[in-house]
């Protein structure tokens, strides 16, 4: 059975923070912070901020295509890898709808923009445990720390936290639970690698995660982006407003 890994999208790949971040400057004509609070959304807003620039997003057309990726040539590397290895790929959202195509749709254009071609994208409105159980995912990445949990509560199926900013708390909360950890999209592709061989035999197994994130030894070059052989259009702003 192949390797099967859940990748969540906003704060694993993309870079939703920033995109909402400069759609509050643009709407409320003032500088909006970049701590973070509840729901991911810049702390110095006020719930009325909050609630005015998701209606704004609501009547967008096409906004999450508009969304900037974190590290764009690791996502064509994970489309190399899943290639190479016969990985099987999920990626998971819980995005709201805002105007235009469906979130599915966007975020399917979105991934393969950058290089994973004929993603296969799930909204998920509920308990990331259910569907990591559902689809029998061996691994799930993602931002939220409540969301791993629930991953590794549901079933066998091992989380790892994408922690992009230096929260020491959190990361050994994670690591405590038999979380993994990591601070780049690299860095968790690198992770999967390693895994690879093992965690298909041990399926079913008590495995705590954490003790397989060890330096890894140097490996070959990876294969070419596959953007070199199947090019794809140059993207522009006008691309989103397109039926």
């Amino acid at each position: 059975m192949s390797f099967r890994v859940g990748f969540d999208v906003d704060g694993v790949l993309a870079d939703f923070r920033s995109a909402f971040r400069q759609t509050a400057e643009q709407l409320l004509k003032r500088s909006v912070s970049d701590a973070v609070g509840p729901e991911q959304t810049p702390a110095s807003l006020s719930p009325g901020d909050v609630r005015h620039v998701w209606e704004h997003i609501a009547k967008t057309d096409n906004w999450w295509m508009e969304v900037p990726a974190y590290e764009p040539a690791q996502i064509a590397r994970l489309y190399e890898l899943t290639r190479a290895a016969g990985w099987e790929i999920v990626f998971m959202t819980k995005r709201p709808a805002s105007s235009g195509d469906s979130v599915q749709f966007q975020t399917q254009w979105w991934i393969e923009r950058f290089g994973f071609y004929l993603p296969a994208v799930v909204t998920v409105p509920g308990s990331r445990g259910d569907i990591a159980n559902g689809l029998r995912l061996d691994l799930v990445i993602d931002d939220q720390i409540i969301n791993c949990a629930e991953v590794i509560s549901a079933g066998n199926t091992k989380a790892v936290l994408m922690l992009r900013d230096a929260d020491n708390v959190a990361r050994n909360h994670a690591t405590d639970r038999g979380i993994g950890v990591v601070s780049t999209l690299a860095e968790a592709l690198t992770v999967l690698e390693r895994l690879h061989d093992v965690i298909p035999r041990r399926r079913g197994q008590l495995m705590r995660l954490t003790d397989w994130f060890k330096p890894a030894a140097e490996t070959g070059a990876l294969p070419d982006n596959p953007r070199d052989v199947r090019p794809i259009p140059p993207f522009t702003a006008t691309d989103s407003t397109r039926g």
